[in-house]
């Protein structure tokens, strides 16, 4: 089975906080500046691990610590911050596999590295399942000295014993993949073993792999990734694999995968040339090693493979080879193997969302495909089939509304998938559900990690500066005064077509909400929340309405009398980190703190640090004069000047973040001290774009990141 494949291929790397793609670069040296770059005096903080930049780093954590350890809060934040995320109490994500049994991967303070692991269906419904480990991490990585961090499996259907595993070097997306036996719990002596890098590698048949890596010089785009696909066989060095496609420098990057049914068994071999991170081809690899490019949007994703039909999803209008046409956000079917002898046939519209709905995720059973579709920000779940005729029958499982619906994993032997349901105030709940019988029976459900006696949730509207109305989520207390004395904390992201829903999260609830903070998420233009055009909308020339969107809501807070300068703050990561960058250097009047975190800053140079040319189709290209002069008009780092009334903020990033780089919070905190104003800054030595490779760094960067909340909105 298949999910997002075609822009799976490049986002399947994404995560919650963080943007796009990482990064393919395999030195720390960053591209060499432009002339017009010349006069930054910051290049040197570039450096990834350089000399005189690992002092300034080491200099500012222990300023830094030195003023958030020693602050009161901060222990005890500390200590219920690990608590929470060393939670024995948590849902262990369930995997279905083939042969019926689930599948886990569990980190706690026992296992602060984790522990793949298996149980059948019935022990996991139980109250304490009996668990057998597939693979000990924190083992696996004294016993090599090594720093891994577990990054993923990938097993080879239908038996699936053999597996594909992927392990990082202190967090870093970039990973060593080896294969490992699941009968002897060994790796396998002999087998296949793809040494760091970025890329990927999908099991064609038990000897055989489809990879994209970093083959040498000249194997990767500008980009970072890899512009080259091979077939590698079993018993074959990297240079002794068969060249089935290469792409061109200045795409993005070049990827392969499998589309199989519900058995396993290989229905057509792709291989995606991503040409920038939303346009791309899609070509099926013969028999004979040769290519064959299918007709499908360049703005596509193949979701599912069910009952025969191919699923996917388009991106922008288009015309079908048949003459059909089909709007932006339709979910679109062919028969697949009448489809690749014959690209002119009909296809079968099987959804179009309303101007406020957006499809959050499609996946697939045995025989439905299933789809949680949202209206204005609240979840459903429904349940399609194919029918005769080309149509698709439509019928909604009973969930709970109002509230988060998320796809877990689904059978491929049968109907059953696993749902999650949560609200701001409602901890998650695990639903076992079937998408032929549409029944959904509760099997595991969170405790409350604080209590949310007397809270509640608003949704409101703010009018943004070209009238568009953005709604945004407000968690408080039913008793908040209204008189502007709330201390608030705003959360934004705002691109790549990732949206923020309404999920339950401990850390914010019990380290805020229940010390009198009120909580605000905004659903700005940029990313996903009504579908493909909301983030369009905020695209390149148009990413300042993103920044006006974010500022509005933040107004609205103002004039709602909810909260007022002195008492809000704001907070966002990664691409959210550039929001904050934004706010900071637009409308420093508006907020009394900001935690940037992982950010993009110096939007002059994204494109030549790490994986950053591959944003471009989100930001543009500041190679180019006309794209240059609006990006210039908020890139963050150029924007910052003195005589502003910018609060202290803090900034914190990762040394091994490969993704987004760790120059672009070094360079603003440096500049904001030039420029005579006070800023905290944190670089985790270890971890990726997440900022912690442990359960430890994450509560350390949680305590941290609230105990300057309260300095800067709870005190007087």
């Amino acid at each position: 089975m298949i999910r997002h494949a075609v822009r799976g291929a490049l986002a399947a790397l994404l995560v919650s906080t963080a943007l796009p793609m990482s990064a393919m670069a395999q030195s720390s040296a960053p591209a060499p500046a432009p002339a017009a770059d010349q006069d930054d005096p910051y290049l040197w903080l570039e450096e990834v691990e350089g000399e005189r930049a690992m002092d300034w780093v080491r200099g500012q954590n222990a300023r830094s610590l030195g003023v958030l350890q020693a602050d009161p809060r901060y222990e005890t934040l500390h200590q219920q911050a690990l608590e929470i995320v060393q939670s024995r109490d948590r849902i262990p994500a369930p995997g279905f596999r083939h042969d019926g049994t689930i599948s886990n991967f569990w980190q706690d303070a026992n296992h602060v590295r984790g522990v793949w692991r298996t149980t059948t269906l019935d022990s996991y419904r139980t109250a304490e399942p009996q668990w057998e480990t597939l693979l000990d991490v924190d083992a696996l990585a004294a016993a090599e000295g090594a720093n891994w961090v577990y990054k993923g499996a990938t097993c080879l259907p239908p038996e699936q014993t053999r597996c594909l595993i992927s392990l990082s070097n202190g967090g870093k997306d970039a990973v060593t993949i080896r294969e490992y036996d699941l009968t002897t719990r060994t790796f396998v002596e002999g087998g296949f073993v793809l040494p760091e890098s970025k890329g990927g590698a999908t099991w064609i048949d038990r000897d055989t792999l489809l990879i994209s890596r970093d083959f040498g010089e000249g194997s990767l785009t500008d980009s970072g990734y890899p512009r080259i696909v091979k077939v590698l066989k079993r018993g074959q060095t990297l240079d002794q694999a068969r060249t089935v496609f290469e792409g061109q420098t200045t795409d993005v990057s070049a990827s392969g995968f499998v589309l199989r049914d519900a058995d396993g068994a290989v229905q057509a071999t792709m291989i995606r040339r991503g040409i920038n991170f939303y346009e791309g081809e899609l070509l099926r690899l013969n028999d004979d090693g040769t290519t064959r490019r299918l007709d499908l949007p360049s703005k596509s994703s193949i979701n599912a493979l069910v009952q025969g039909r191919m699923v996917f999803t388009t991106d922008q209008d288009w015309t079908a080879p048949s003459g059909q046409r089909f709007e932006t956000g339709d979910v679109i079917a062919y028969d697949l193997r009448a489809w690749l002898a014959d690209s002119s046939i009909q296809a079968q519209l099987v959804i179009r969302p309303g101007a406020r709905e957006a499809i959050e995720d499609i996946s697939a059973t045995r025989n439905r495909l299933v789809v949680a579709l949202y209206e204005n920000v609240r979840g459903a779940l429904y349940a399609y089939a194919p029918a005769e005729g080309g149509a698709w029958t439509r019928t909604r499982l009973d969930l709970p509304a109002n509230s988060a619906v998320g796809v877990g994993s689904t059978s491929d032997r049968d109907d059953r998938l696993f749902v999650t349901v949560s609200n701001h105030l409602t901890p998650q709940t695990l639903y076992l559900a079937d998408a032929d019988a549409l029944t959904a029976e509760p099997v595991k459900a969170l405790p409350a990690k604080f209590d949310a006696t007397g809270m509640t949730v608003d949704q409101f509207e703010a009018r943004s500066a070209d009238g568009t109305m953005i709604p945004y989520f407000v968690v408080h207390r039913g008793d908040m005064a209204m008189d502007g004395s709330n201390p608030t904390l705003l959360y934004g992201y705002g691109g790549y077509q990732n949206s923020l829903l309404p999920g339950y999260s401990a850390t914010v609830g019990k380290l805020w909400l229940e010390r009198g903070g009120v909580y605000v998420v905004a659903n700005t233009r940029g990313g996903g929340e009504f579908g493909p055009r909301w983030h369009q909308a905020a695209l390149q020339q148009n990413r300042q309405r993103a920044h006006e969107d974010f500022q509005a809501v933040a107004l609205d807070l103002i004039a709602r009398n909810i909260t007022s300068q002195p008492h809000l703050g704001v907070m966002g990561g990664s691409q959210g980190g550039l929001f904050m960058g934004a706010m900071l250097t637009q409308r420093p009047d508006l907020i009394n703190a900001a935690v940037i975190q992982v950010p993009l800053f110096d939007m002059m140079r994204f494109h030549r640090l790490l994986a950053g040319a591959s944003w471009i189709a989100e930001y543009g290209n500041p190679d180019i004069p006309e794209q240059r002069a609006w990006i210039a008009e908020y890139s963050p780092y150029q924007r910052l000047a003195a005589g502003q009334p910018y609060p202290e903020v803090f900034i914190h990033t990762s040394t091994k973040d490969d993704r987004v780089h760790p120059g672009h919070a070094r360079k603003a905190a440096a500049r904001l001290e030039e420029l005579g104003y006070p800023v905290l800054f944190y670089e985790n030595i270890d971890g990726g774009h997440g900022a912690a490779a442990n359960l430890q760094e994450t509560a350390r960067r949680l305590a941290l990141e609230y105990t300057y909340l309260s300095r800067r909105l709870m005190d007087d």
